[in-house]
């Protein structure tokens, strides 16, 4: 069964009365953590796509670009992005529930994978727009992630912004060769799409690793060969 159609099984409960919070308790566990990735992103992005005033058609097709959803499961990928559009709860109270289900190194982690989907959703429109901005900044504040974290996120997807390759690499300016050489290794393994799926994204997300490892590599190039 696709994840498409796990999804779909997961709504299924809202024929019941109940709210994508109860659909989200359901799914905290493996191997339903790719489902709740998938339903967290597409929540979080409808209602960032709303962030800056309007839903264009760019910000929806842009979740076709983070994950590979084939025509015939489109309408449930559709009702996930609506729903969350449509209810009257904020976006911080869906972050809290979200971030409140990703604890430990893999769960930060799993929540930055996340916060880069969002903000490939936030440029799909050709802009970054302030609000857009403050949207993420709170998420990522609430998901608990250090300011350096958000900052290197923001430079890898928006274009004004160069990433300092020592925040890339989560290193102190001037460390010792080796400590960037094992930070740069980690950062490379952590980005295999087999350690991805172990920490609950879907394969259909998996596409998302190949700007992250553009970034670790270039900072390493710029650290190691000093062009900085």
């Amino acid at each position: 069964m696709s994840i498409w159609s796990r999804i779909g099984d997961a709504l299924s409960a809202l024929a019941n009365g109940e709210g994508l919070f109860a659909v989200f308790d359901r799914l905290r566990t493996p191997p339903e953590r790719s489902v709740l990735f998938t339903i967290a992103v597409i929540a979080l992005g409808a209602k960032m796509a709303k962030a800056d005033g309007q839903v264009t058609r760019n910000e929806v097709a842009a979740f076709r670009q983070v994950f590979h959803i084939p025509a015939d499961e489109e309408a449930n990928a559709a009702r996930v992005f609506n729903l969350a559009r449509q209810d009257v709860a904020g976006f911080e109270e869906y972050a809290r529930r979200i971030g409140a289900m990703f604890s430990g190194t893999d769960g930060q982690m799993t929540l930055c994978d996340l916060m880069e989907g969002l903000f490939h959703i936030a440029i799909a429109d050709g802009t970054y727009h302030p609000a857009e901005d403050e949207f993420l900044h709170r998420v990522s504040t609430i998901f608990g992630l250090p300011e350096r974290e958000f900052r290197t996120l923001r430079a890898r997807f928006v274009p004004d912004a160069r990433p300092d390759p020592w925040d890339v690499l989560g290193l102190e300016s001037g460390a010792a060769p080796s400590a960037v050489k094992a930070a740069w290794r980690q950062l490379v393994r952590d980005t295999h799409p087999d350690r991805m799926i172990a920490r609950g994204l879907p394969e259909e997300a998996i596409k998302m690793a190949e700007k992250r490892l553009i970034s670790v590599n270039r900072a390493y190039t710029e650290i190691t060969e000093g062009r900085m």
